[in-house]
């Protein structure tokens, strides 16, 4: 069964990512362009550094080419975000990427986009489960990779250089030649180092880089960028004295960063940060989407420059969809996306790096700094978050209690209100919040909170895990 979540479909490779699966998923799509005559419009493929991707990238592009969709395949390991603007650049209606973004190693998947280079939303992603589901359980039509080539319906491309310079276009280059700044690239094993270190050193950043090789094990850790798995970026950080550490995750499609001190810059950060550069310090104007797990620092970046805040549920097709519907500056998640007016439609970790760097170059001062100045302006949120796994029966009894009964812990705090637009968010009058939602991407129960002191948030989740029996 091919089920997508909030960041495509993904499954443990040879249980359920398989070849079958892929091409199931490769003829439904096909068979849903042609429904919508788009068929000779064509599609692009790209693929990352994953077990088996490069392959499966192929087994993609045979069952494409078999329907006759013309195939653009990147011959290249590409970051998401690249495909993306691939999609894009070249006015396709549908793209896909061979990737299992941060999850383990064991698993791959394929992330759908749309025209404009989107997430594909859950109207997408649900036409094609029932497509799939009608669809004959014959193999699919599938033409020999090298065929396909000759005769032209699957071309191989590398757009790579358009896409730097795309980013190096709209950054002030200028200022981070200036700066020199030091920094050290923490690609995962993952595949940002070339496009990334080559905008970097083209603005004249002094450049070290660790885990660059590929590794279909990730060094046996997630090729997630958090507080856990960066300690090596952290030490190669201070070790060399760089301005700052920055790490992206296996599919080069979120970020990392570790500040000139050491410490570890939360997603969260990033976004506060980035948005009130923008607005603040570069004069654009415009609201801030996040996601419901995300700081509610970024509402009162929003509401201290004149502007706005919306929330939206978890799934970056949602934060695409809001962008584009109120014309925000940026939207992100606390995982570590984020997309800025005017690039991509989707997540770029490597975009945001480089708006960092130019954050610092332009300011002339480091993060903390300029982060410091935030919070003594603004105060301070804490956030607390933790995960846990669960069975199949513990999943409908946590549903059941939370999201069909309505029952909730006896919180100590005052409850404002209660949504369910994705899990269950408790808000409370003093600002604070708490959330409990199932993974879209992972078997795990997320549970996040936010409160202006970090032992209040730990002690919400406390309630909260002991309420649910977990």
């Amino acid at each position: 069964m091919i089920q997508f979540g909030t960041g495509g479909w993904r499954a443990v490779i040879a249980d359920g990512f398989t070849k079958a699966n892929v091409r199931l998923l490769c003829a439904a799509l096909a068979a849903k362009m042609k429904d919508e005559n788009v068929l000779n419009r064509g599609i692009a493929i790209g693929y990352d550094r994953r077990f088996l991707s490069d392959v499966a990238a192929r087994w993609a592009a045979e069952i494409f080419a078999a329907a006759g969709v013309p195939v653009k395949l990147i011959k290249r390991e590409a970051p998401t975000p690249l495909i993306m603007f691939t999609v894009k650049e070249f006015d396709l209606p549908y793209g896909l990427a061979v990737t299992a973004s941060h999850n383990p190693a064991v698993y791959n998947g394929i992330k759908i986009f749309t025209r404009g280079g989107r997430d594909a939303d859950e109207t997408v992603t649900g036409e094609l489960e029932k497509i799939i589901e009608a669809l004959p359980a014959s193999e699919p039509e599938a033409v020999r990779y090298e065929d396909g080539v000759s005769r032209g319906i699957i071309s191989e491309i590398d757009p790579i250089n358009k896409y730097i310079d795309a980013i190096l276009r709209s950054v002030n280059l200028q200022a981070i030649r200036d700066a020199e700044l030091r920094v050290v690239l923490d690609p995962m094993f993952g595949v940002s180092k070339t496009s990334l270190q080559t905008i970097l050193l083209t603005a004249r950043c002094h450049v070290d880089i660790i885990h660059d090789r590929r590794d279909t094990l990730f060094g046996g850790r997630l090729p997630s960028p958090n507080v856990g798995t960066l300690g090596a970026l952290r030490a190669a950080v201070l070790d060399s004295g760089a301005d700052i550490g920055i790490a992206t995750d296996g599919d080069a499609d979120r970020l990392g960063v570790i500040d000139e001190t050491g410490h570890f810059l939360h997603p969260n950060d990033i976004l506060v940060l980035l948005y009130y550069y923008l607005v603040k310090i570069k004069g654009w104007k415009g609201s801030v989407v996040r996601n419901l797990a995300t700081t509610h620092m970024l509402d009162r970046v929003a509401a201290s420059l004149g502007e706005r805040c919306i929330e939206v549920p978890v799934g970056f097709k949602h934060i695409s969809k809001a962008m584009s519907e109120h014309d925000a500056v940026i939207g992100g998640e606390s995982s570590g996306g984020l997309t800025v007016r005017g690039h991509i439609n989707g997540k770029d970790g490597i975009y945001a790096a480089s708006l960092l760097i130019e954050m610092m170059a332009v300011t002339k001062r480091r993060l903390s700094a300029i982060l410091r100045d935030i919070t003594k302006e603004l105060g301070e949120l804490h956030m607390a978050e933790t995960d846990y796994k669960f069975s199949p029966e513990r999943r409908e009894e946590i549903e059941t209690l939370l999201m069909r009964e309505w029952k909730l812990p006896a919180f100590r705090w005052d409850i404002e209100r209660v949504s369910y637009m994705d899990g269950c968010k408790v808000f409370f009058q003093n600002g604070g919040w708490i959330v409990c939602r199932f993974s879209g991407t992972e078997p795990l129960l997320r549970i996040f909170c936010e409160m202006e002191s970090a032992a209040e948030a730990e002690e919400a989740v406390r309630m909260m895990k002991e309420f649910l029996g977990l």
